[in-house]
Protein backbone atom coordinates (compact mmCIF):
# COMPACT_ATOMS: atom_id res chain seq x y z
CA UNK A 1 0.00 0.00 0.00
CA UNK A 2 1.38 3.44 -0.93
CA UNK A 3 2.07 6.09 1.71
CA UNK A 4 -0.64 8.25 0.14
CA UNK A 5 -3.19 5.39 0.54
CA UNK A 6 -2.20 4.96 4.19
CA UNK A 7 -2.57 8.72 4.67
CA UNK A 8 -5.96 8.77 2.93
CA UNK A 9 -7.19 5.90 5.14
CA UNK A 10 -5.98 7.74 8.25
CA UNK A 11 -7.83 10.95 7.37
CA UNK A 12 -10.99 9.00 6.48
CA UNK A 13 -10.91 7.66 10.07
CA UNK A 14 -9.99 11.11 11.43
CA UNK A 15 -13.10 12.55 9.76
CA UNK A 16 -15.19 9.95 11.63
CA UNK A 17 -13.58 11.11 14.88
CA UNK A 18 -14.45 14.75 14.12
CA UNK A 19 -17.85 14.42 12.46
CA UNK A 20 -19.29 11.24 13.96
CA UNK A 21 -17.72 11.49 17.46
CA UNK A 22 -15.98 8.14 16.96
CA UNK A 23 -13.50 8.76 19.79
CA UNK A 24 -12.84 5.02 19.87
CA UNK A 25 -10.86 5.56 16.64
CA UNK A 26 -8.47 8.14 18.14
CA UNK A 27 -5.87 5.47 19.12
CA UNK A 28 -5.86 4.27 15.47
CA UNK A 29 -5.17 7.84 14.32
CA UNK A 30 -2.83 9.36 16.91
CA UNK A 31 0.65 7.98 17.60
CA UNK A 32 2.08 7.34 21.09
CA UNK A 33 2.98 11.03 21.22
CA UNK A 34 1.47 13.76 19.06
CA UNK A 35 3.42 17.04 18.91
CA UNK A 36 1.19 20.05 18.29
CA UNK A 37 2.57 23.42 17.17
CA UNK A 38 -0.20 25.92 17.93
CA UNK A 39 -0.59 29.68 18.44
CA UNK A 40 -0.31 29.14 22.22
CA UNK A 41 2.94 27.21 21.84
CA UNK A 42 4.21 23.69 21.33
CA UNK A 43 2.92 20.75 23.32
CA UNK A 44 2.87 16.97 23.23
CA UNK A 45 -0.30 14.95 23.80
CA UNK A 46 -1.20 11.27 23.89
CA UNK A 47 -4.12 9.68 22.06
CA UNK A 48 -6.04 9.48 25.34
CA UNK A 49 -5.46 13.09 26.37
CA UNK A 50 -6.27 14.35 22.87
CA UNK A 51 -9.54 12.37 22.79
CA UNK A 52 -10.52 14.03 26.07
CA UNK A 53 -9.63 17.48 24.63
CA UNK A 54 -11.76 16.78 21.55
CA UNK A 55 -14.77 15.89 23.71
CA UNK A 56 -14.34 19.10 25.75
CA UNK A 57 -13.94 21.19 22.58
CA UNK A 58 -17.18 19.72 21.16
CA UNK A 59 -19.01 20.96 24.28
CA UNK A 60 -17.76 24.51 23.66
CA UNK A 61 -18.40 24.27 19.90
CA UNK A 62 -21.53 22.14 19.49
CA UNK A 63 -21.99 20.63 16.06
CA UNK A 64 -18.53 21.70 14.90
CA UNK A 65 -17.79 20.61 11.33
CA UNK A 66 -14.62 20.87 9.28
CA UNK A 67 -15.19 22.06 5.70
CA UNK A 68 -12.07 21.22 3.66
CA UNK A 69 -11.41 23.23 0.50
CA UNK A 70 -8.01 21.94 -0.55
CA UNK A 71 -5.56 19.27 0.54
CA UNK A 72 -2.50 17.34 -0.56
CA UNK A 73 -0.78 14.14 0.52
CA UNK A 74 2.91 13.64 -0.19
CA UNK A 75 4.53 10.59 1.38
CA UNK A 76 4.16 10.89 5.15
CA UNK A 77 3.01 14.52 4.97
CA UNK A 78 -0.44 16.07 4.55
CA UNK A 79 -1.90 19.56 4.56
CA UNK A 80 -5.42 20.95 4.56
CA UNK A 81 -7.04 24.34 4.00
CA UNK A 82 -10.31 24.34 5.93
CA UNK A 83 -12.97 26.27 7.81
CA UNK A 84 -14.39 25.23 11.18
CA UNK A 85 -18.16 25.82 11.38
CA UNK A 86 -20.33 25.61 14.50
CA UNK A 87 -23.13 27.40 16.32
CA UNK A 88 -22.47 29.60 19.34
CA UNK A 89 -24.02 27.74 22.30
CA UNK A 90 -25.41 30.96 23.82
CA UNK A 91 -26.80 32.80 20.77
CA UNK A 92 -27.18 29.85 18.36
CA UNK A 93 -25.63 32.10 15.69
CA UNK A 94 -23.24 30.49 13.17
CA UNK A 95 -19.51 30.89 13.83
CA UNK A 96 -16.65 30.22 11.41
CA UNK A 97 -12.87 30.13 11.64
CA UNK A 98 -10.60 29.51 8.64
CA UNK A 99 -7.24 27.80 8.96
CA UNK A 100 -4.48 25.70 7.47
CA UNK A 101 -2.91 22.64 9.01
CA UNK A 102 -0.04 20.41 8.01
CA UNK A 103 0.80 17.00 9.46
CA UNK A 104 3.72 14.60 9.73
CA UNK A 105 2.84 10.94 10.09
CA UNK A 106 4.75 8.02 11.57
CA UNK A 107 3.59 4.44 11.07
CA UNK A 108 0.31 5.69 9.57
CA UNK A 109 -0.62 7.83 12.59
CA UNK A 110 -0.47 11.53 13.45
CA UNK A 111 2.93 12.35 14.93
CA UNK A 112 3.22 16.12 14.54
CA UNK A 113 1.07 19.02 13.35
CA UNK A 114 1.36 22.72 12.63
CA UNK A 115 -1.89 24.71 12.71
CA UNK A 116 -2.57 28.34 11.85
CA UNK A 117 -6.03 29.78 12.47
CA UNK A 118 -7.51 33.05 11.24
CA UNK A 119 -9.71 35.17 13.55
CA UNK A 120 -13.22 34.04 14.51
CA UNK A 121 -15.64 34.90 11.71
CA UNK A 122 -13.09 34.18 8.98
CA UNK A 123 -13.97 31.95 6.06
CA UNK A 124 -12.34 30.96 2.76
CA UNK A 125 -14.09 32.36 -0.33
CA UNK A 126 -14.50 28.97 -2.04
CA UNK A 127 -18.14 28.41 -3.07
CA UNK A 128 -18.02 24.63 -2.44
CA UNK A 129 -16.10 22.46 0.04
CA UNK A 130 -14.92 18.94 -0.61
CA UNK A 131 -17.45 16.20 0.24
CA UNK A 132 -14.92 14.64 2.64
CA UNK A 133 -11.37 15.40 3.77
CA UNK A 134 -9.96 13.02 1.16
CA UNK A 135 -12.37 13.82 -1.72
CA UNK A 136 -11.17 15.45 -4.92
CA UNK A 137 -10.94 19.23 -4.73
CA UNK A 138 -14.06 20.76 -6.35
CA UNK A 139 -13.31 22.21 -9.78
CA UNK A 140 -9.93 20.46 -10.09
CA UNK A 141 -9.35 17.70 -12.59
CA UNK A 142 -6.74 15.89 -10.47
CA UNK A 143 -7.55 13.82 -7.38
CA UNK A 144 -5.72 16.15 -4.95
CA UNK A 145 -3.48 13.23 -4.01
CA UNK A 146 0.01 13.75 -5.29
CA UNK A 147 3.24 11.85 -5.65
CA UNK A 148 5.16 15.06 -6.44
Amino acid sequence: MSKESVTSDLFDRWELVWHEDRHDLVPTCVGPTYIRHEATGDRTVTAESYAAERAKMKEARPGVRVAVYDHMFVGDRAWFRFTFRWRDPNSNLPVTQAGMQSYRLEDGKLAETWIVLQPLGSNWPDPVAQDHRTSPVPGHQDTAKSNL
